[in-house]
């Protein structure tokens, strides 16, 4: 497996802190990896190193309590201060008092959870102060070029804007094995996990409504237009119930939703937002006879490059005319419109007249999978090709 450097680089600041390392992520994203690269890194310096994966039983069975992992930790630790490695410890009652209590003693504490166990709101209210959290993500397409060399294979960025970057996938030499192991992975993160931990009990209903969300990434959605498609499916919902499953599907970091910026206003307008999924494949195996939804995936994708790339991204909507993308990053800001393609003279006219009412001395980016150059005296245009290994817009 590559050395995941973008996210070990800011976690290895915090090694000798007491506060508590918190590595988030939605599941199979390479959190537990990452944990171990850590420790193996770790360890070149000391031996005082105390690894437990909970999702291993012969692990759980030396701590099968958080009084028992207090007490296992002090008995095995050395003198001087201790890295203690938890991975999913999440299945412990009280596993949070376990964790504040270690960090108190010459504890370097790194914890691993699922994002449907471990979720922001809980660690907040419960670490208030004590802890510094850090998302992991699926791979990007530069992550992806270095591990499938490693692997032997080559992919493609038809393929990346179809399957995604869930790591695992990249180990099968076939479609039909990719599509088993995302539909399988589908099931445990975004299904059962969520159903299991919030006693969701109309289970048809809610199928329905994540379905409708995972497809519609990369699109404005609001409660209403989810409670519309619900009612032609002849299925009662109230509002409330649709907000909550939102939520859910956030929390578990499952997808982002993003809400549009208006410069006029200077704030989000906060009654419809719009969605990305952490992964594309969440789109792509609900999609039916290989009908795959590239134009929306692509730019679900750039998304996704640009969080990896450090920005703080929003929609941008003034007056209701739309850019895809105001991506912000060192008092810098771009407005970024994205398309497959905009060979055709409409589509052309469309994705360069969406700039139309951003000041001339802003900097505009279009980015396609076009391997002509459509920039301009006003916009810059960015082939797809060339993005993905990019490293900042500044480049």
């Amino acid at each position: 497996m590559i050395n995941r450097e973008h996210y070990i680089a800011p976690i290895r600041e915090f090694y000798e802190s007491d506060l508590i390392k918190i590595i988030t992520g939605i599941r199979r994203c390479g959190k537990s990896v990452i944990l171990n690269q850590i420790k193996e890194e770790i360890k070149k310096q000391t031996d005082n190193i105390i690894y437990l994966n909970f999702e291993d039983r012969r692990d759980l069975a030396k701590a099968p309590t958080a009084e028992e992992l207090v007490e296992y930790v002090e008995k095995n630790r050395k003198e001087g201060k201790c890295y203690v490695f938890l991975d999913e410890p999440q299945t412990l009652t009280n596993w949070q008092e376990a964790c504040k209590t270690l960090r108190l003693y010459n504890n370097s504490l790194f914890i691993t959870g699922s994002n449907s166990k471990i979720l922001s709101k809980e660690f907040t209210k419960e670490f208030s102060g004590r802890y510094v959290s850090f998302k992991i993500r699926p791979f990007v397409y530069k992550e992806i070029l270095e591990y499938t060399k490693e692997l032997g294979k080559e992919v493609t960025i038809s393929d990346y804007l179809i399957w995604g970057g869930f790591p695992k996938r990249f180990e099968f030499n076939s479609v039909e094995a990719t599509i088993r192991y995302l539909n399988d992975l589908d099931d445990s993160i975004v299904i059962n996990d969520l159903i299991n931990r919030y006693k969701i009990r109309k289970e048809n209903l809610f199928k329905n409504i994540v379905n409708f969300i995972l497809l519609s990434n990369a699109r404005t959605i609001s409660t209403k237009s989810i409670h519309d498609y619900i009612a032609g499916k002849h299925e009662s919902c109230s509002v409330n119930t649709i907000i909550k499953y939102i939520d859910y599907l956030e929390e578990a970091y499952i997808i982002d939703r993003i809400r549009p910026y208006s410069k006029k206003a200077k704030t989000e307008l906060a009654y419809y937002s719009k969605i990305y999924n952490e992964d594309v494949s969440l789109n792509s195996i609900r999609c039916l006879d290989n009908k795959f939804d590239i134009t929306h995936n692509l730019e679900n994708i750039i998304y996704n490059e640009l969080i990896y790339m450090g920005y703080d991204v929003k929609v941008f909507n003034e007056n209701g005319r739309e850019v895809d993308f105001l991506a912000q990053k060192n008092n810098k800001k771009y407005y970024i419109q994205v398309a497959y393609s905009v060979v055709e003279e409409k589509t052309y006219e469309r994705e360069f007249s969406a700039f139309a009412h951003i000041e001339n001395d802003a900097q505009k980016i279009l980015i396609t999978n076009d391997d002509i150059d459509y920039s301009t005296s006003t916009v810059k245009h960015i082939k797809l090709k060339e993005f993905l290994l990019m490293n900042g817009l500044e480049e």
